[in-house]
C-alpha cells in the first residue's frame, strides 16, 4: 500500500472513532515495558490472523485523542517488533508498515498489518512480572490469536474456518485473473504447460537447459538484467534517489549486509562465483523503503551489525 493511501486509511479509522476487528487503538505505550510490548505483539498476530488491521498509537480506547506524545515512536526500528513476534511465534513477520503522522496538531504513530498467509501460532508463553512474585500471560504457547470484534482473543473453529475459506477464495481469484488472460490473448498467443521439475539439490523448481527443438521455449535471463548494480553502483542510486536527505557509503552498504543476511535473499543479492555480489532494483528499493520507515535505518544497521559479530 502506498503513503497516500495508508494514511487516508487511518484517518478513516480515526474518525471512525470505534475499535473493531480491524482497528485497534492505544493511548499509550511505554517501548520499555515487556507487558505493553506482550499486548502489542498479541495484537499483531492477531491482526495478521484475521486478514490485517491497523493499530494507532495516541488515541484512547473511546476514540478520544489522548495525551501521549508519539514523538519517541518515530524512533522504532521495525526490525524491533520483527525480532519480537519472532521470539515468541519463530516466524518472521515483515507483513507491517509503520506510518507517522500528525493528526489535530499531534504527532501519532500507527502500524499497519498485513494478513498473514498461514496462522501464525505463538510457540512461546507471553508472560510477564504484575508484582508481589505474580505473573500475568498474554499469550499461551499454542494459542492462535484472533480479532474478535475490538478484542484479541484466542481462535476458535469457526476462525480458522474463515481464513481457510478467504485463502481459498484468494486462490479462485488469482486463478480466474489467470483464465481471463488466456481468454483475452491477442490472436496467435501461445499458452505452454510446462511439467514441474525439482531440483534434487536445493528442493525448488529447476530449469533444464536441452537440445530438443520440440521443448517448451524459456528464456535465460542474464544476471545483468535481474541484479544490474555492484555496491559502487548501489551506493549511488540510493544516494542519487535520496535527494541529499542521506548520504551512504560502502560501510553502510558492509552493516546492512551483515545485519540482514542480505546475501541470503536471491532476489536482493547474487553472489558470484568469481567476482563481486550483485544486486537487484527490489534491493535499492528496499533500502529506500527502510530509509523512509526509519530515518536512522543506517545507523541501526550498523549497531545490529556489531551485536551480530559480538562488537557490543
Amino acid at each position: 500500500m502506498n503513503a497516500t493511501a495508508l494514511h487516508t486509511e487511518i484517518e478513516t479509522a480515526i474518525r471512525h472513532g470505534v475499535e473493531s476487528s480491524a482497528v485497534d487503538y492505544k493511548a499509550s505505550f511505554d517501548p520499555s515495558s515487556a507487558a505493553e510490548w506482550l499486548e502489542v505483539i498479541k495484537d499483531l498476530v492477531a491482526f495478521a490472523n484475521s486478514g490485517g488491521g491497523v493499530i494507532i498509537f495516541g488515541i484512547a480506547d473511546d476514540g478520544s485523542a489522548g495525551a501521549f506524545d508519539c514523538t519517541e515512536l518515530n524512533n522504532l526500528d521495525p526490525a524491533t517488533v520483527t525480532d519480537k513476534i519472532y521470539k515468541y511465534t519463530s516466524q518472521q513477520l515483515h507483513g507491517f508498515e509503520f506510518c507517522k503522522m500528525v493528526w489535530e496538531g499531534r504527532p501519532l504513530f500507527a502500524i499497519a498489518i498485513h494478513a498473514a498467509a498461514v496462522p501464525i501460532v505463538f510457540v512461546r508463553p507471553g508472560t510477564y512480572d504484575i508484582g508481589g512474585g505474580k505473573q500475568k500471560t498474554a499469550f499461551s504457547a499454542g494459542t492462535v490469536y484472533f480479532r474478535h470484534g475490538a478484542k484479541s482473543e484466542p481462535g476458535n473453529s469457526d476462525d480458522l474456518r474463515l481464513f481457510i475459506e478467504d485463502r481459498i477464495e484468494k486462490v479462485r481469484k488469482a486463478w480466474f485473473e489467470g483464465i481471463v488472460k488466456v481468454v483475452e490473448a491477442p490472436p496467435g498467443s501461445e499458452v505452454q504447460i510446462t511439467p514441474a521439475s525439482t531440483d534434487s539439490i536445493s528442493g525448488h523448481a529447476a530449469v533444464r537447459l536441452v537440445n530438443d527443438p520440440n521443448a517448451p521455449a524459456m528464456r535465460q535471463v542474464s544476471i545483468d538484467e535481474t541484479h544490474p548494480f555492484r555496491q559502487k553502483e548501489i551506493i549511488a542510486e540510493v544516494n542519487r534517489r535520496l535527494g541529499g536527505e542521506k548520504t551512504i557509503n560502502s560501510f553502510h552498504i558492509q552493516c546492512v549486509r551483515q545485519a540482514y543476511d542480505i546475501e541470503t535473499e536471491p532476489a536482493l543479492a547474487y553472489k558470484m562465483k568469481y567476482s563481486s555480489t550483485r544486486y537487484s532494483s527490489l534491493f535499492v528499493d528496499w533500502l529506500i523503503e527502510q530509509h523512509n520507515l526509519n530515518a536512522d535505518f543506517f545507523e541501526d544497521a550498523k549497531r545490529r551489525s556489531q551485536t551480530k559479530k559480538g562488537l557490543i
